[in-house]
């Protein structure tokens, strides 16, 4: 849950997630649709996928015990490097160095690393670099924990992208980049990722009981997995989807913009109220309110239903 998104959002999450799987083996044995509608609003959908499978091969495949080292950490469904070496070292004290966005900070600026890291030859000396930072001798397995928690830390609260607070910094002493003046110009990476934007329009059907019509989104594809709307990319596409009778009664709401990491999404509603006959729709199924409250549902969609 903390891969992309900050403590302060992911709290009430992970508390209620613990609840209803408080262990791995509740987790491998939910469906899918559970695990998403607790997820709901978090975003980053993936996570989720990975995580259920993750507990299905932890269950299937290592007798409901997670592997103790990164290498074997790192086949598990949606456990890279970093995130094998931060459970290794951090759980069972492994020496093994991680590498998220905020520790490559620490290290690019503590070494002065200056490599462009959008080559994979400089990513991977910069992992080298890391390794070498870590604890040694004969207490270094102990050190381990504190010592990950501590880089992690550090780059969370103190070595910030824009304005880092070196005063407060305990290896300010021995920082290249702040010997040199520069900390803000680490870690140089030229090649960034363009944003893109797309326009999609929502099909709200909603009949006099308070039901709607959703689908689940295939994978891959924008929600993945989770229940939507129907979407449609123009409004005449959405329009020829609706029985004739059901067009002119179409209501257009206000264009909703939700941002993804690197993409804009211009969220078109359109609103059709029916009464109880029956309406084809294609794939998908009636949604009773307390079914979609508990549904996997994409943030806009639930705000639109909530106030909806």
């Amino acid at each position: 849950m903390l891969q992309q998104t900050q403590v302060v959002t992911v709290k009430s999450y992970f508390a209620r997630f613990i609840e209803r799987f408080p262990d791995v083996q509740s987790l491998a044995h939910a469906t899918l649709d559970d695990v998403l509608g607790l997820w709901s609003g978090l975003g980053y959908y993936s996570r989720a996928r990975n995580l259920h499978r993750c507990a299905q091969q932890v269950v299937a495949e290592h007798g409901g015990a997670f592997p103790r080292d990164a290498l074997t950490l790192a086949t598990l469904s949606g456990i890279g490097r970093s995130t094998a070496a931060a459970i290794a070292s951090l759980c069972f004290g492994e020496r093994v160095a991680i590498l998220d966005a905020n520790v490559k900070r620490v290290v690019t600026r503590v070494l002065g690393f200056d490599a462009d890291l959008a080559l994979a030859a400089n990513e991977r000396a910069l992992w080298d670099a890391a390794t070498g930072l870590l604890p040694r001798g004969k207490h270094a397995l102990v050190q381990m924990p504190g010592y990950t928690q501590g880089m992690m830390d550090l780059g969370a609260t103190v070595c910030l992208p824009r304005k880092p607070d070196c005063a407060q910094c305990p290896v300010q002493a021995r920082c290249a980049a702040f010997a040199a003046g520069d900390p803000t110009r680490y870690p140089v990476r030229t090649r960034k990722l363009k944003r893109s934007s797309q326009s999609l329009w929502l099909l709200w059907v909603q009949r006099e009981d308070g039901a709607v019509w959703l689908a689940k989104r295939p994978t891959p594809g924008v929600w993945a997995g989770l229940q939507c709307f129907p979407l449609f990319d123009d409004e005449a596409a959405l329009l020829s989807a609706l029985p004739q009778r059901w067009r002119s009664a179409v209501q257009l709401l206000p264009t909703v913009t939700h941002v993804l990491t690197h993409k804009d999404l211009f969220l078109h509603p359109a609103r059709v109220d029916i009464t109880q006959e029956a309406i084809n729709l294609g794939a998908g199924d009636w949604f009773e309110p307390a079914r979609w409250a508990a549904a996997g549902l994409p943030a806009p969609i639930r705000k639109l239903l909530e106030n909806g």
